[in-house]
């Protein structure tokens, strides 16, 4: 065989091996709900969103508790794929539990800025993990922001439990490469995205009776989009 051509076909599976092992920590899965529940930082959300499927009973949020358990492992690790539970480099070296609890909370004020419910309740909030992209691999070939958490709902007059907990599955895909470079290039950072992601989320989670469903990301997700 020819050499040339050989280095031609090994160096697109190489990539697709690569590719396939990042997605690997966001798997598709159905979201199931236990009761019903009723672009950049500047940009809105889509004001369509609220009114896809009408709630069962609506809610105001008038306050949000964000818990970073110390006990999730931090990667400083720059490698494609980094073992831990919280991945974050933005910000400078320092606290990251709560440098993620800031971003976490500031989604989660923005998208339940947008829910106009009645009942009053508070939003508790556990990050079960946090992985946004090392360096390797924002400007090589992206990834999955893989974002988890545990929500539950109290009545916020008598602390009742409206809504069990139940794990949210907030993962989306991760910009890459040229792409990160130009979205970086209009303020478009990794932290933009995310946060305009939890809003989203939590908005959906809020208004929607069937709550927010998860998204295929990876390759699925790629595929999805073809």
């Amino acid at each position: 065989m020819n050499p040339m051509k050989s280095t031609r076909i090994v160096r697109p599976v190489l990539a697709l091996i690569v590719a396939v092992g990042l997605s690997a920590c966001a798997s598709v899965d159905t979201a199931s709900r236990n009761a019903p529940i009723a672009a950049s930082l500047n940009a809105p959300l889509d004001a369509g969103t609220a009114a896809a499927v009408a709630p069962s009973e609506t809610y105001k949020v008038t306050a949000i508790n964000v818990t970073v358990p110390e006990t999730l492992r931090v990667s400083e690790a720059n490698r494609y794929y980094p073992s831990g539970d919280i991945v974050w480099r933005e910000d400078p070296i320092g606290n990251r539990y709560q440098q993620v609890a800031d971003i976490m909370r500031a989604g989660l004020e923005r998208g339940v800025a947008r829910v106009g419910g009645e009942r009053p309740v508070i939003l508790d909030v556990t990050v079960a993990r946090f992985h946004a992209l090392t360096e390797k691999a924002r400007y090589t070939i992206g990834g999955v922001h893989a974002i988890q958490f545990d929500i539950s709902l109290r009545d916020a007059e008598s602390g009742s439990l409206i809504m069990p907990p139940r794990r949210i599955k907030a993962d989306f895909d991760a910009l890459g490469g040229a792409a990160a470079i130009a979205a970086e290039s209009r303020g478009v950072t990794q932290k933009v995205r995310i946060t305009n992601q939890l809003a989203r989320v939590i908005q959906d989670e809020l208004t929607r009776s069937d709550g927010y469903q998860q998204q295929a990301t990876g390759l699925i997700g790629a595929i999805n989009q073809l």
